[in-house]
């Protein structure tokens, strides 16, 4: 057997795993080796295995088969425990990131627990279920067939089956810091008033007793970046004390300020029993004040801040949904690249790792639950049904307590493209809207809709529109008079753009822009830069659109989608799926978006011309830029107010063209273009019958 690490990350609550005169209070050991898969179908006797690290789907080669339907079964998972000395007397929890979509576990055959819906977490106590001196046998059977009674019920994207997410085994002492509550922290962090002298913050701490209580105490210190305590208070637990609140104050608070400065103290509630330390979780604490206004759009900590960024989905080629860290990483780099002070993750909860990725970045983060409708496709959307009724409120509550203590998170998202075409969502909504305003009273509430009416402004505090002018109908012009008549119909209610954007083919292109079909073959890269530069300037130009959104960072998965001259792939990204290629179109958000000096050649990629007269455009955030073809300077730029610098009427020669730009800081990009020796004025438009990340 592979050796079983431990580790220090947010499934174990960023727990430290050893302090100043003892051992470790609590452990975490990661269960992400030595498992064994199989379908569930697969009823001979010794059957083949197959061994499996985790994270793991069985659908991450799915993507490109052409089939509409991909496999939504069942399979399951062993692995062997076996059972360390140091445990005795102690209590052992099982805790799932994430198993997609309803998860049923048993250790030595007997059965534990069942937690439905795949992208929150679940944790169960399984201390009576191991056998000491032996090996244990734990077994996972998991599902991600289509259920009325489990969300997501439709959406326009892939639902990965599997343990996509990691899992990990927690030991803990008799009396411990609960993880049973919704998988929580068992710690939730609230800041009650900040003044540049003082922050106010009250510590709400869950245990769960099963031993002996005398001589039982709670220390929380708060830390500031430099490890310094600057606040910690110590109290007395009593027998049947099952809740802790404790409130301190920090001096001269210094605030988690967004991209600008995403500054965090740390809270650590440590359990004591005869002095001796026995548990100890740790939290992220940033102090930040938000509100939205109507007229004025996003304010953080009393200033305007402009709130835009991408939607994202979990998938990556050749993983799907089962991520791993660096993936998390690589995609909040290009987050933090672009110059994005906002994210919108879609369209369910994330991976715990990604939401402290945002908080030590400056990301302000809008997270929601997978009540997604279908959109135009489709099917009875959401129904009045009591099972599934349910499981909103569950995920709902899982989804709130779990990320409770991020700072990044403002906004509670409760659904995503609801349709009127049965019964009418907005009673219930109003119910999940109770719940979250019960749940965390400190947050924003917000909805995605697709519907240009009122029928939904009084279930969040702010709303949003998916809107996609210029690519679903319409024109681009379109995109400013619908926000100005939204405006002017609900002078008062919040509204922003949580979805906009068009499908690109990086291997599609066109010298005269002409918009393409939708969910046709032909995707041109030309055009989807062309539709977000429209896009973005008129949604830049109207401060009371809360948050703006692309749609989507990345290219993902899609069965339902046959377009772009792909099979099963959403290619809306503005990154390929595989992460490998960044579109056009990204760095005209950079241009626009980052302080870092940046410069781009645009359709560097449009190598076969057929037109001698040509526009040169590129991308910057400096003043101007030169461009030189074939070495001759053919004169310096001055960027426009959408980071563009153009020049018209350039003349290629027959042949090849080297195409050079330069800026300030020594930046340069070139390409080579190959002027064709016809007089047709206009490519061919080439489909690719390939998968194109």
């Amino acid at each position: 057997m592979k050796r079983t690490y431990i580790i220090t990350i947010a499934a174990c609550f960023i727990t430290l795993l050893s302090y100043a005169g003892g051992g470790a209070p609590r452990t975490c050991l990661n269960l992400n080796n030595d498992w064994n898969f199989h379908f569930s179908y697969d009823v001979r006797r010794n059957a083949p295995l197959q061994q499996v690290t985790l994270p793991h789907t069985w659908n991450d080669k799915d993507v490109f088969n052409g089939q509409l339907h991909y496999y939504r079964g069942t399979g399951i998972y062993t692995r062997q425990l076996a059972f360390r000395p140091e445990w005795k007397d102690k209590r052992i929890f099982l805790y799932f990131e994430g198993a997609n979509s309803v998860a049923d576990v048993l250790v030595n055959n007997k059965f534990v627990t069942e937690h439905k819906g795949g992208y929150t977490a679940f944790c169960a106590e399984v201390t009576a279920f191991l056998q000491a001196g032996t090996s244990n046998t734990i077994t996972v059977q998991v599902s991600n067939a289509e259920r009325m009674d489990v969300l997501p019920l439709s959406g326009d994207f892939n639902v990965f089956g599997g343990l996509h997410r990691p899992v990990w085994l927690i030991v803990t002492d008799k009396n411990c810091i609960t993880p049973l509550d919704y998988a929580s922290p068992g710690v939730y962090i609230r800041q009650d008033k900040i003044t540049p002298a003082e922050a106010m913050v009250n510590v709400l701490t869950k245990l769960s007793l099963a031993g002996a209580t005398r001589n039982l105490e709670a220390r929380t210190v708060i830390k500031d970046a430099r490890q310094q305590e600057v606040a910690s208070k110590q109290a007395s637990i009593g027998t049947g004390d099952s809740l802790l609140l404790q409130s301190l104050a920090i001096p001269r608070p210094h605030l988690w300020n967004g991209r600008t400065d995403p500054y965090l103290y740390e809270v650590t509630v440590q359990l004591f029993q005869d002095h001796q330390l026995i548990d100890e979780v740790t939290q992220p604490l940033g102090l930040r004040s938000f509100k939205v206004d109507a007229g004025s759009g996003f304010m953080l900590n009393g200033r305007h801040y402009d709130l835009y960024g991408f939607g994202l989905h979990e998938d990556v080629a050749g993983r799907g949904s089962a991520l791993n860290n660096n993936d998390h990483a690589k995609d909040m780099s290009l987050i933090v690249e672009s110059g994005a002070t906002a994210m919108r993750l879609t369209h369910y909860p994330h991976l715990d790792y990604f939401y402290h990725l945002a908080d030590k970045n400056g990301i302000v983060l809008w997270t929601e639950i997978p009540l997604v409708g279908p959109g135009g496709y489709t099917g009875t959307g959401f129904t009045d049904n009591p099972a599934l009724k349910a499981h909103a409120r569950q995920l709902l509550t899982e989804m709130i307590r779990q990320r409770y203590n991020h700072p990044a998170v403002v906004f509670w998202g409760l659904f995503n493209e609801l349709k009127l075409d049965y019964d009418d969502p907005v009673p219930f909504l109003h119910e999940l809207q109770q719940l979250a305003q019960k749940e965390d009273p400190s947050r924003i509430i917000t909805c995605a809709t697709f519907l240009d009416s009122g029928h939904f402004n009084t279930v969040s505090d702010v709303i949003a529109w998916n809107k996609y002018y210029g690519w679903y109908g319409g024109d681009f012009k379109d995109m400013g008079a619908w926000a100005d008549n939204m405006h002017q119909q609900f002078p008062d209610k919040p509204i922003g753009v949580s979805e906009f954007g068009a499908g690109a083919n990086i291997l599609h292109h066109q010298e005269e822009l002409k918009k393409p079909v939708a969910d046709g073959n032909f995707h041109p890269e030309e055009w989807q830069t062309a539709y977000h530069e429209a896009s973005w300037a008129t949604l830049a130009a109207r401060p009371f659109i809360w948050g703006k959104f692309v749609w989507a960072l990345a290219d993902f998965s899609s069965a339902i989608r046959s377009e772009g001259g792909v099979n099963g792939l959403n290619d809306k990204g503005l990154v390929t799926y595989d992460r490998k290629v960044k579109k056009d179109a990204f760095y005209f958000y950079q241009a626009n978006w980052s302080r870092e000096p940046m410069l781009h050649l645009a359709e560097k990629r449009a190598v076969s011309r057929k037109n001698k007269t040509t526009t040169v455009k590129a991308y910057t955030n400096q003043n101007n830029a030169t461009l030189y073809v074939n070495g001759k300077n053919m004169g310096t730029g001055k960027r426009d107010t959408l980071g563009r610098v153009i020049w018209e009427q350039v003349v290629l020669q027959s042949g090849k063209n080297a195409i050079v730009i330069k800026a300030a800081h020594q930046l340069q990009d070139s390409c080579v273009w190959n002027l064709e020796n016809t007089v047709s004025n206009r490519f061919k438009q080439r489909e690719s019958t390939s998968p194109i990340f």
